[in-house]
């Protein structure tokens, strides 16, 4: 799926925001790029569409930790961190801390849907602002609300089931396919553009419980983005 442009102009604190990002991924800074196999797509002609996504809600876990590689691109330039994550999709809670390659802290927050708490951050970070602001906003679109609504509506293609939800001020697409079922892609839209992105790749099975070893998140509104590869996961 190609989308193009840039959609919203940046206000100060959004820019704020990208900086920190940025500056997170800059002190601790690498060049790997890192590839991911595609899912491969068959027919889903003869699969029920809501039979997939509660097939696919039974087989995700609820909560899980993560140790995560972050590869950044932005203006040109790509860095790279190590991250821990824990995530609860029940209670929609999170806590993330970001790493340099020799395993010094540079931050840790914790959040929930109301916004995100900065326990620690080096002042080289929090001239910048609020890193849980920064990384809140992104680590709940990538992992929480991976599920269409019950009244969602649905386009069924012949290898993808694609469904759309009214969603902030825009609504959200939710695409499924390959022989499992996975959520492939989750996308944002604002007036019909695109605002941010968030594809799954190479979903493994683990203790009866599926889950992506590769994540794109792509954010069309400010120009930047994030490749996570996991490289380790417990339920």
């Amino acid at each position: 799926m190609q989308h193009h442009g840039i959609v919203k102009t940046e206000s100060t604190e959004d820019m704020k925001r990208v900086i920190i990002l940025f500056f997170i991924t800059f002190i601790i800074s690498g060049c790997e790029t890192i590839p991911f196999k595609e899912t491969s797509l068959v027919s889903l002609e003869t699969r029920d569409p809501w039979s997939v996504v509660e097939h696919f809600k039974e087989n995700i876990p609820e909560s899980f930790q993560l140790l995560t590689t972050v590869v950044f691109e932005y203006n040109g330039r790509t860095f790279s961190c190590i991250g821990t994550i824990e995530i609860n999709s029940k209670d929609r809670m999170f806590k993330v801390a970001g790493l340099n390659p020799m395993g010094v802290k540079l931050f840790e927050i914790s959040g929930n849907d109301l916004g995100a708490t900065t326990h620690y951050a080096i002042a080289a970070i929090t001239q910048y602002g609020d890193v849980g602001v920064a990384v809140g906003k992104d680590i709940r679109r990538i992992y929480f609300d991976l599920l269409p609504s019950q009244n969602a509506p649905l386009w069924k293609r012949k290898y993808k089931f694609i469904y759309r939800q009214s969603y902030d001020q825009g609504y959200l697409e939710f695409i499924f396919a390959g022989v499992d079922g996975d959520l492939i892609e989750k996308n944002y839209y604002e007036n019909h553009q695109p605002i941010w992105c968030v594809s799954y790749y190479e979903y493994h099975e683990q203790k009866g419980k599926r889950f992506p070893q590769g994540i794109i998140y792509v954010n069309y509104q400010f120009g930047y983005r994030l490749t996570v590869r996991q490289k380790g996961q417990t339920y």
